[in-house]
C-alpha cells in the first residue's frame, strides 16, 4: 500500500471528520485521481519530439501516456484535425498516490525560487491544477537526454465539493501552499 493512502486512512481522515463535522466515513473528501497533461504545440514540426516526450511522461508516471490529437483543423497554427499534439495520463489507486507523493516530497521542493504553490488555482468544485514549467524537476528524467524543456499540467481531481474542503485535504497530504500575506491598511496594494 502506498504511504500517503496509509497516512490517509489512519489519520487524515479522522482529521477531516473532525474539522468539517462530518457524520459518515463517506462524506470525507478523498481523491480520485490525478491527470498529467503536457502539450506540444512543436510536436507539428517535429514529431520525434513528442516520442521523447511521451517516454519522459513515462518514466515519471509509470504508466504508459495516451497522445492526444487535434480536434479541429486551424490553419493559422498549420495544425490539421487528428495530428498529435500532447500526451496525458490518468493516475489512479496506489500508483496515483506514489506519484503525489514523489511530487509533494521529492520533485517541487527542486523548483527554482520556490515560494509555495498558488491557492487560487481552485477550479470551485474542489478540483486542484497546477501548472510545472519544465520537466527537470523530477528526477527520473535525465538531463543530458532531453531535448527541449517544456511543461506540464497536473490535476488533482478531488470528491471534495468545496474548496475548502478540497484544500484542507491537500494540505494534510503535504501540498505546500503559498502563504496568505495580510494586507496592510492604508497602503498601495
Amino acid at each position: 500500500m502506498a504511504r500517503l493512502k496509509e497516512t490517509y486512512e489512519k489519520s487524515i481522515r479522522s482529521q477531516l471528520m473532525k474539522e468539517f463535522g462530518y457524520d459518515n466515513p463517506h462524506q470525507v473528501p478523498r481523491i480520485e485521481k490525478v491527470v498529467i497533461n503536457v502539450g506540444m504545440g512543436d510536436a507539428i514540426d517535429n514529431p520525434k519530439l513528442l516520442d521523447t516526450t511521451v517516454s519522459e511522461l513515462a518514466a515519471i508516471t509509470g504508466q504508459r501516456p495516451t497522445v492526444t490529437r487535434a480536434k479541429k483543423s486551424i490553419s493559422n497554427f498549420r495544425l490539421r484535425e487528428g495530428m498529435s499534439i500532447g500526451a496525458k495520463v490518468t493516475l489512479r489507486g496506489n500508483r496515483m498516490y506514489e506519484f503525489l507523493d514523489r511530487l509533494i516530497n521529492v520533485a517541487i521542493p527542486r523548483i527554482r525560487d520556490f515560494r509555495g504553490v498558488p491557492t487560487r488555482s481552485f477550479d470551485g468544485r474542489g478540483n486542484y491544477t497546477l501548472g510545472i514549467k519544465e520537466q527537470l524537476i523530477f528526477p527520473e528524467v535525465d538531463y543530458d537526454k532531453v531535448d527541449k524543456v517544456h511543461g506540464m499540467d497536473i490535476t488533482i481531481v478531488t470528491t471534495a465539493e468545496r474548496d475548502d474542503e478540497a484544500m484542507a485535504l491537500l494540505t494534510s497530504f503535504g501540498m505546500p501552499f503559498r502563504r496568505q500575506v495580510a494586507r496592510q491598511a492604508g497602503g498601495n496594494a
